[in-house]
């Protein structure tokens, strides 16, 4: 990420590029991660640096231990594979509801981050636009309790949900997958938005082998 050209919040900025080195290999599991190095890595004070750390750690992509400071935390293929299948079931609830109560005003604010989505490259852009559109959904779906489980679980899944996202062609994929599901809750069909919504979240066969070889691969390189 260039940090001189993003107009993000500089914590955000931070937030972004030591996850990139994280998820990328850069920081492998188990690597301390320590304030002092990492200003003078991104040329910064330790506040924002700081700020940065303590929301990866609510992420649970790093954790505080003893003696050792803030410290990568390791992820098995198997938990991987089980926060998606976790989140993918949420979101299926959530696009039901969506298709079953979402307001006039929700279906146009649906409609108007869909739009947010097209015809952006960029991965990270991209996903960006792409949390603006699941967060309308979530909007629309009007369950609080729902909405406090997936905001937690999408700020742990965030780095790797950005890392598919590289993938050949998964830009557009994930676009044409938002269009299945917006003409799903726009009909009001509950059981095809909660399917489309699974589908779209749930990292199966050969999107979840690509996921593991990026995360090998760049594990490799960080070395």
């Amino acid at each position: 990420m260039d940090m001189k050209t993003t107009s993000l919040p500089l914590s955000d900025q931070l937030l972004e590029a030591i996850e990139e080195r994280i998820v990328t290999g850069a920081y492998p599991p188990g690597t301390r991660l320590d304030e002092v190095d990492l200003a003078k890595v991104f040329e910064v004070s330790r506040t924002p640096i700081r700020e940065a750390l303590i929301r990866l750690e609510t992420m649970r992509i790093i954790e505080k231990v003893p003696r050792k400071g803030w410290v990568v935390t390791p992820i098995s293929p198997q938990s991987l594979c089980e926060m998606f299948e976790f989140i993918s079931e949420l979101e299926a609830l959530c696009g039901l509801f969506a298709a079953r109560r979402a307001t006039p005003f929700q279906i146009q604010q649906l409609l108007s981050a869909h739009e947010a989505c097209r015809d952006v490259d960029d991965p990270d852009a991209y996903y960006r636009a792409n949390e603006g559109f699941h967060k309308a959904l979530y909007a629309a779906a009007g369950n609080s309790y729902l909405l406090e489980q997936l905001t937690e679980m999408q700020r742990r899944a965030r780095p790797y949900r950005r890392l598919q996202l590289r993938a050949p062609e998964r830009i557009k994929a994930s676009f044409a997958e938002h269009e299945a599901i917006v003409a799903a809750v726009l009909a009001r069909d509950e059981g095809a938005a909660a399917e489309r919504l699974r589908e779209h979240v749930m990292l199966q066969g050969d999107r979840f082998n690509r996921l593991l070889q990026s995360l090998e691969g760049f594990g490799r390189a960080g070395r």
